[in-house]
């Protein structure tokens, strides 16, 4: 279930590995695409009513979309996700769920490539760029950028971006698109693992 326009990039990739990939986006409850309203317990069932139509099913979510996360880290989200599906499914089978939570989220991946941003373009100039860059540069991988709800990824480029230059929606599935997933699988690892996971699955 990738985000809006994820699948520019993810599903030609994946054809070619010999996968059809249909996206399944998770609806708020007001019935709009949207994310950091999503519960372990709602994708859940989301799930299960996909699980018939599917060989495979993985998951593509913001670690900072979960709302009652707590403290639960990652690999916990991932494994309370395939727990509660199989409370939904009488044949289930564990090998067919891949659940993935993006670390921190999805506009992490944007800090793969810096130059990409020039695509906001009433808000790209030199002091963006280097703003963009120090962030960056204070973090081993574009995965690792977060201290807390309030400095993750997608509220550094607001900040940056101060006029509102920036929109999530218009900007980020371009960006990523420029980026392309090659350099964004070199800079973020624990993506990279999951579309290896995902490419094996017709091996």
């Amino acid at each position: 279930m990738p985000k809006p326009n994820s699948s520019q990039c993810l599903e030609p990739h994946l054809r070619s590995f010999g996968l059809h990939v249909f996206p399944s986006l998770l609806k708020t409850r007001t019935g709009s695409q949207g994310g950091g309203n999503v519960t372990v317990e709602r994708l859940a069932i989301h799930i299960s009513h996909e699980y018939p139509c599917s060989d495979y099913i993985t998951t593509l979510v913001d670690y900072y979309g979960f709302k009652k996360a707590g403290d639960r880290s990652k690999q916990q989200l991932e494994a309370d996700i395939t727990a509660e599906i199989q409370k939904h499914i009488d044949d289930f089978n564990e090998r067919r769920i891949i659940p993935y939570v993006q670390m921190h989220e999805f506009e992490a991946l944007l800090f793969s490539d810096i130059e990409q941003f020039q695509f906001v373009l009433d808000g790209w100039n030199a002091k963006t760029r280097q703003a963009l860059l120090s962030i960056k540069a204070d973090f081993p991988t574009p995965e690792h950028i977060n201290n807390s709800r309030l400095t993750a990824p997608s509220k550094r480029i607001e900040r940056v971006f101060s006029n509102g230059e920036y929109s999530k929606r218009e900007h980020g599935p371009i960006i990523a698109s420029e980026i392309g997933l090659s350099k964004i699988r070199d800079e973020c690892p624990q993506f990279s693992a999951w579309i290896d996971t995902l490419e094996k699955l017709t091996g």
